[in-house]
């Protein structure tokens, strides 16, 4: 997590980072040389940055379905708040640092470093800084949803292209997208069982002539049994981190 906050400072404040290593005080330190304005601009900066850093990691990495196929269960399940949000949230974030790692490593290998020992200029930086990203949503992103954002640009006379390669403001869009319906997809699929077995027992209460029983508070303990047997948090945990390309 402190890597990728770092990687997210660095693409966001790579065109002071020149002005800062002239400096001999920390970033957080009213500087001696008299710029006081440009102390102000930076630590400004890192406040914008950190600010946004959750935003940040919700649009560009695999968040979203982590967390969708995980609130889609616990309703499946018919449990209100077990497991809570913060486990699940904790859940969803951990995966997500699971499966982004090759991608920050690499970022903070080809970005990070060679800025560090000043080998790269800052806006250098941030193009191999943000390619590693760009690669994971160009090949998590399906092509019906950035056709459709490369249209709706092309409509409002918008760039698609830069340098060759998608613009960002069309594949971050399109990437979300498609990572919500994947979200929905696996979650269709999660919530069926359950839903067979919330019809099963509501047939045999009725049979039964239980009218004023609950079929649900029946249901509850077969379908945590059931998932328990099946070691369901495996099963759907080593699904999804196997569906990212």
């Amino acid at each position: 997590m402190i890597r990728f906050l770092l990687l997210v400072a660095v693409m966001m404040m790579a065109p002071q980072l020149a002005v800062a290593q002239q400096l001999p005080t920390d970033i957080f330190n009213t500087p001696i040389d008299g710029s006081v304005a440009a102390w102000i601009i930076r630590t400004f900066g890192l406040l914008t940055v950190l600010s946004i850093a959750p935003g940040i990691l919700i649009m560009v990495t695999s968040f979203p379905r982590f967390l969708i196929a995980f609130s889609i269960l616990r309703s499946g399940m018919g449990l209100a708040t077990t497991p809570s949000n913060m486990i699940l949230t904790s859940m969803a974030l951990f995966m997500t640092f699971y499966v982004m790692a090759p991608t920050m490593d690499r970022s903070w290998r080809e970005g990070v470093q060679p800025l560090i020992n000043n080998q790269i200029t800052e806006a250098e930086a941030v193009a191999l800084i943000a390619e590693p990203f760009r690669a994971f949503m160009t090949a998590n992103t399906r092509d019906r949803d950035l056709a459709l954002f490369v249209d709706i640009a092309n409509e409002r006379g918008q760039a698609t292209i830069v340098d060759g390669q998608v613009d960002y403001r069309v594949l971050i869009p399109a990437f979300m997208l498609s990572e919500i319906r994947r979200g929905f997809e696996i979650g269709f699929l999660i919530i069926l069982p359950f839903l067979v077995i919330d019809m099963v027992v509501a047939t045999i209460t009725m049979a039964m002539g239980m009218m004023m029983l609950p079929p649900t508070s029946i249901s509850l303990p077969f379908k945590i049994l059931f998932f328990v047997l099946i070691d369901g948090w495996n099963l759907l945990v080593g699904s999804l981190v196997r569906s990212f390309a």
